[in-house]
């Protein structure tokens, strides 16, 4: 059976009327409550897409979201974020949250800064099971920023609405920001229990693979194992350690390097064909920068 395509939703109008809300105030901007809403019944809206960025902040949900093998309820504060274009699946029917949802259109940024800082914000690409758990002092920030821009939205436009509303948006998303990060942080238990596991996947696919396949895989590997995005993995590891993913998975080949080179026979150029690197002088490069030795120097170091 064919599978059917997300209900594509293009505008904010077109979603307060899916959503049995007033029709919006600004045709490109709105922030509403989910207590107005009225979720369809209709089984082609459990999926959709929008041509719009949303920014959620859920209260007193009654479920609690799977992270990895644990659960967390979502007692307090819970904030989520959806790009233009990402899918939204398994919407489920009598869909009756409490709390507040901005939504704009990417058109509305149009040349303001905001446009590109905005594609510099990781969390739009997070998984629904990574959302922003906020404190009770952060979901009141928030709430107030929102109520304020719907209030600026509710108002007659003249020549600074379009400033005042930007300059909004601009602040939820640099609080959500500074929010996100103080997240690794103080959840620092699960963050380590994560960076465990990681660690641990990193060192068993060394340990399990021959030397013949000994290429790094991609990052998405490890993340499917983790149950994570490959943003949110990234992200946490940079506040944990000051490393992303990538300088994680480079300096556990470096380690694996060192061995090789000192208890086989190997040439380096054999060493870097077994790491998957197509020229040798890549891997010198890697290594060089990551030791302050050439390959062959740390070799004589130990003969």
């Amino acid at each position: 059976m064919k599978k059917e395509a997300p209900y594509h939703i293009k505008t904010v109008s077109e979603q307060h009327r899916i959503l049995s809300l007033p029709m919006p105030q600004h045709p490109l901007v709105s922030v509403f409550n989910f207590e107005d809403m009225e979720y369809p019944a209709d089984e082609k809206y459990r999926c959709v897409t929008l041509d719009l960025y949303t920014i959620s902040i859920k209260k007193e949900a009654d479920q609690k979201v799977k992270y990895g093998q644990s659960h967390y309820d979502f007692d307090e504060g819970v904030m989520s974020f959806i790009g233009p274009k990402q899918v939204i699946s398994n919407i489920s029917e009598g869909h009756h949250p409490k709390g507040w949802c901005l939504v704009f259109h990417p058109d509305f940024l149009g040349k303001h800064p905001l446009a590109a800082k905005i594609k510099t914000y990781d969390f739009f690409g997070y998984a629904a099971n990574e959302a922003l758990h906020l404190s009770e002092k952060e979901e009141e920030t928030i709430l107030t920023i929102m109520q304020l821009l719907r209030t600026e939205i509710n108002k007659s436009i003249d020549a600074y609405s379009e400033s005042v509303l930007l300059s909004y948006i601009d602040l939820i998303l640099s609080y959500s920001d500074r929010f996100y990060h103080r997240q690794f942080l103080t959840r620092k238990a699960l963050s380590n229990d994560i960076l465990a596991k990681f660690e641990s996947l990193l060192s068993a696919y060394f340990s399990d693979h021959h030397t013949h396949q000994l290429a790094l895989p991609s990052v998405q590997y490890f993340c499917d194992q983790l149950h994570i995005s490959p943003n949110y993995l990234s992200n946490m590891l940079r506040s944990l350690t000051g490393k992303s993913t990538q300088q994680h998975m480079q300096d556990m080949l470096i380690e694996k390097s060192k061995e090789l080179l000192t208890t086989t026979n190997l040439t380096v150029a054999e060493i870097a064909y077994l790491f998957g690197f197509g020229y040798p002088q890549s891997f010198n490069k890697l290594f060089k920068h990551k030791t302050n030795y050439t390959p062959l120097a740390y070799r004589k170091l130990f003969n």
